[in-house]
């Protein structure tokens, strides 16, 4: 998903109330498919919602910069009321005349005036503190990208862990049936006298397995069922159906061609570029405290201790040389430099990082591409292995190891395909996030 886009959903998004509620999102017995998951995380989670949020705020510091561009208009207005101390060496009468007849009296002062300031030129400090807000709200765009990107691969494993879950149920419940018939069959051996007690104890035995294995896949796909549900922001959800979408597509990817998508694309690493530019200007900008700044000034103002006031007003320039801050500026342009240090080795980590991760999840994907067609061979050969075992049974010529060997073996190729399934569908998406491309293409 793109910026552009992105920003739009969220715009949307925060057009309505902070937290909806997961029945408005969600209705009952709703079928989902993995696009309609991804879009209510994209409304709902929280994580994205603050990582928006940022943006704003960084968008607003940007505003913030550019005041200085702009006059600066304060008005500002006093009352008080004023009794001076009365002078000991003075006359008895305290009556003479003037401003000594005022000397022990109480009076009024008011005072009220606006002033405006200009800077009229600071040596590039504005400009340069406008240029760094730029690249911090260019690397708090890339931070919003890199948390989407997070919670849109969570959403995709947990929605591929409760598709994984379901598949291993249903196994399960195959199994349980199974086993039930071949406890009758063993039964009716024992009733007609064809077959021992002991095969009808050994299927009881691998019955109450059975389903003590389709008691724990089913708790397994609650679990894996609330984590979709708080991937998506939504924990509180109504219960759904999702679309099973775990089939094997292959992926057609080399890994140059991956890494060469990641180094383009990684929105971490955008960041990170970001803020290096915003460090470089950092520098610049603690350098120019060694400069001048000239600003202009003007004011109006009335006071007096009785209406009407008089009234008065200044107009002037101020010029402004730092000769000695006691170092001040030269600390704080070793101290930009030193933060630029930090972020040339951080990028430095963002693309070793980005490097294993693409590799990782490239590995994962082709392991995974190999493991599926031979765990889905083997899901036949355990099945024809599975029948025989059975009709052999059923014709009196096996015993009940035969076949609760096959029906185990069955359930484990089942598990094996399934977990190789999940396990190509997860590289998938992990190595969509690693290359920072649109995880909705490609199903």
């Amino acid at each position: 998903m793109n910026y552009k886009s992105l920003i739009i959903l969220i715009s949307f998004m925060l057009l309505m109330p902070f937290r909806a509620g997961a029945q408005e999102i969600i209705t009952k017995g709703e079928s989902l498919n993995l696009e309609r998951c991804v879009e209510i995380a994209l409304k709902m989670h929280p994580n994205i919602i603050a990582a928006s949020s940022t943006v704003n705020a960084t968008e607003s510091r940007i505003g913030q910069a550019e005041s200085n561009y702009y006059p600066q208009v304060n008005w500002s207005s006093s009352y008080s009321r004023n009794k001076p101390a009365s002078s000991s060496s003075g006359s008895s009468s305290g009556t003479s005349s003037g401003a000594l007849g005022r000397t022990n009296g109480s009076f009024d002062q008011y005072s009220a005036g606006f002033n405006v300031s200009q800077t009229i030129y600071d040596f590039g400090k504005t400009p340069t503190q406008v240029k760094i807000q730029k690249y911090n709200f260019d690397s708090s765009r890339s931070d919003l990208q890199t948390t989407t990107d997070q919670v849109i691969n969570n959403v995709k494993q947990k929605y591929y862990g409760v598709l994984q879950a379901k598949r291993n149920r249903d196994v399960s419940t195959e199994s349980v049936k199974q086993f039930e018939q071949h406890l009758e069959q063993a039964k009716g051996f024992f009733t007609v006298g064809t077959k021992p007690k002991f095969d009808v104890t050994k299927a009881e035995v691998d019955l109450g397995n059975a389903r003590l294995n389709l008691i724990r896949a089913e708790n397994t796909l609650r679990i894996g069922t609330a984590n979709l549900n708080n991937a998506m922001g939504v924990p509180d959800a109504p219960e759904y159906m999702l679309e099973d979408n775990l089939l094997f597509r292959k992926y057609d990817m080399t890994f140059e061609d991956a890494l060469s998508k990641a180094s383009q694309n990684r929105p971490d690493l955008q960041s990170i570029v970001a803020k290096k530019q915003a460090a470089e200007q950092a520098i610049e900008l603690a350098r120019k405290g060694y400069y001048p700044a000239l600003t202009g000034n003007a004011g109006y103002n009335w006071t007096g201790d009785k209406f009407p006031l008089e009234h008065g007003w200044n107009v002037g320039a101020t010029f402004s040389f730092p000769l000695f801050s006691g170092y001040l500026t030269k600390y704080q342009v070793e101290e930009a430099k030193a933060n630029l240090n930090v972020l040339t080795a951080n990028e430095e980590s963002v693309k070793q990082t980005l490097f294993l991760d693409v590799q990782q999840a490239y590995l994962n994907l082709r392991d995974a591409e190999e493991r599926v067609p031979v765990a889905e061979l083997m899901v036949k050969q355990a099945e024809e292995n599975f029948e025989l075992a059975s009709g052999r049974y059923t014709a009196g010529v096996g015993n009940p190891i035969e076949v609760t060997d096959a029906e185990v073996s069955l359930i484990t190729a089942k598990t094996s395909y399934i977990q190789a399934l999940y396990d190509y569908k997860v590289a998938q998406a992990s190595l969509e996030k690693a290359m920072g491309t649109d995880v909705q293409s490609r199903q």
